[in-house]
């Protein structure tokens, strides 16, 4: 059970984000999480979308270069020592955490949203699984 995530190249300069979101925005495509790594030259802005298809198909004709990439989507209790509880589950199960971000769950106010970049994403979802944490899917993402 995995999300895909979209990397987008862009470089690291003014107005270059605007136009990248402005690409999607001009079609209708409605970004759930954002997170922007940045380095001098460039960055990488990796994005979960509604529709990963016509994302995709709008940013290569817009010239972008870009991956996709699965990435897991775990509901996590908002709550004081919730993220804690599913980092402990990744480390009991010795995966590794590459990179995380939150994201917000609409109108679930008791819940928080992390997307997280492992290494094994089988094994993530079973132990998380194993201990009761929910792991969510590309479907569930676009209905929050």
């Amino acid at each position: 059970m995995s999300i895909k995530q979209i990397s987008v190249f862009v470089e690291n300069k003014p107005g270059a984000l605007y136009a990248m979101t402005g690409v999607l925005a001009q079609h209708k495509v409605d970004m759930r999480a954002l997170s922007l790594a940045e380095t001098k030259d460039f960055g990488i802005v990796r994005i979960i979308v509604d529709n990963v298809y016509e994302a995709t198909t709008v940013l290569k004709d817009a010239g972008y270069v870009h991956s996709v990439t699965p990435v897991l989507g775990v509901r996590i209790p908002d709550m004081p020592g919730g993220l804690y509880r599913v980092l402990q589950v990744l480390t009991d199960a010795k995966v590794n955490v590459e990179y995380m971000y939150a994201f917000m769950g609409g109108k679930d106010v008791n819940h928080a949203y992390m997307i997280f970049r492992v290494a094994d994403n089988a094994a993530a979802t079973a132990a998380l699984a194993s201990r009761g944490i929910e792991v969510i899917d590309q479907e569930q993402v676009v209905n929050l």
